[in-house]
């Protein structure tokens, strides 16, 4: 028997009862589907990670102050009063590669302007921000290092923030604001960035300069930071980049041997790999339970074929009794389990994309759909047809033309 009449003959006997042959291809449709979507979830999740390390700045490392003790009493990481904006200067001198520096000290609080008021977190921070962040400017623009120097009151505000004060598109530049009770200018609006790397909305800041944070809103000397930014020269020099940073630091803040850091130094890869592996395991946890409908799949194709060798004894008998081969039986069961698990998975792999762009176009969830998954999902449930078709054919092949042809 050809290839070509096998397949004419299983196809035939599938569509004898098509409600039965659809009900079968359900389970591989829905396994498909599943392990589709799931991936693609996943898949789109570590897109948008890093989406949001690029938007931060590449080559970014971050020196937060570290754990604070007093009288005993631990104040807990980022309490540190040792991080000072000497610290920064030192790091430009003796660490070549990094690029550019930015101290940093922040606070929150109400906005005030034209009549209206906003809550918003006030950055402190250094003219070099931009340049670190690959942030630019959208109206006007950033502050000096005169206006660092002089702790000037002057602001440059996110477009979240811009839209709420002054209205949406408005410039502002030159408009007057006040935070605290002090009236600031306000120089600039940078470009919209969206979400960062932990879900805050990064247009929703004041940037001013840290001395200016701490000198007129913190009422503190300005020496004291709180975090350093910075941007290393080349992607491969990150991790010696922060290598260095940390060993002058150490230098600066008179730690010996075997003293804890009082201060944390961050690459974007420390900051983002929790969450990168988080969601790498919950999409491959996700997808192995999306796995098992394929395998159940997988048992109802092998369960309707044995109802069908079952039901098509006679059938079989008459076959091998007028010629044909023990091979052509085992074939044309084999093809039929192959075309429910097939067309099963081609219909999942449909699903699959629907549900994903319905999880995207209507809950606004980052979705990905890469090539290769499509390909080994069709290629699971090729095998799946082929595994659990197996043993129905091999018994199909086995039948005895004579008992056969007698069976009732």
């Amino acid at each position: 028997m050809s290839v070509l009449m096998v397949f004419r003959v299983a196809l035939k006997a599938l569509g004898r009862n098509k409600m039965r042959t659809s009900l079968t291809m359900l389970g591989m449709i829905i396994g498909v589907a599943a392990v589709i979507t799931m991936v693609a979830l996943g898949r789109g999740a570590q897109q948008e990670i890093e989406t949001q390390i690029r938007s931060a700045g590449t080559n970014m490392i971050m020196v937060r102050a570290g754990n604070f003790r007093r009288g005993g009493i631990s104040m807990g990481m980022g309490q540190s009063p040792r991080l000072k904006a000497d610290d920064v200067d030192a790091i430009r001198e003796r660490v070549p590669d990094a690029q550019y520096l930015a101290a940093g000290v922040r606070t929150r609080d109400q906005v005030v302007a034209a009549g209206q008021n906003w809550n918003t977190t006030i950055q402190g921070t250094d003219i070099e921000f931009p340049q670190i962040r690959f942030w630019d400017i959208q109206l006007g623009t950033f502050f000096t290092t005169t206006h660092v120097q002089s702790a000037a009151k002057v602001a440059v505000l996110g477009s979240v923030v811009r839209d709420n004060l002054f209205g949406e598109g408005v410039d502002p530049v030159g408009a007057r604001m006040r935070i605290r009770n002090q009236s600031f200018q306000v120089l600039g609006v940078m470009a919209s960035k969206g979400s960062g790397q932990f879900g805050e909305d990064q247009d929703d800041a004041i940037f001013v300069p840290y001395t200016t944070v701490n000198k007129k809103l913190r009422g503190r000397d300005g020496t004291n930071i709180s975090e350093i930014t910075i941007s290393a020269a080349s992607a491969d020099r990150i991790n010696g980049v922060a290598d260095e940073i940390t060993a002058v630091l150490r230098a600066e803040h008179d730690l010996g041997p075997g003293e804890d850091n009082d201060f944390m130094v961050r690459t974007q890869e420390d900051m983002t790999s929790m969450r990168t592996q988080t969601t790498q395991t919950m999409t491959g946890l996700l997808a192995s339970i999306a796995g098992v409908s394929l395998i159940v799949g997988g048992i109802g194709i092998m369960n309707i074929m044995l109802v069908s060798v079952t039901e098509r004894t006679r059938e079989i008998g008459l076959r091998m009794a007028v010629g044909a081969k023990g091979r052509d039986v085992l074939l044309q069961f084999l093809v039929e389990a192959i075309v429910l698990s097939l067309a099963g998975g081609l219909v999942g792999v449909g699903l699959g994309f629907s549900l994903s762009e319905g999880l995207t176009q209507f809950l606004a969830w980052p979705t990905s759909v890469p090539a290769d998954a499509v390909a080994v999902a069709v290629g699971f449930a090729a095998a799946t047809g082929i595994f659990f078709g197996f043993y129905p054919a091999r018994k199909a092949a086995q039948l005895d033309p004579i008992e056969s042809l007698r069976f009732e």
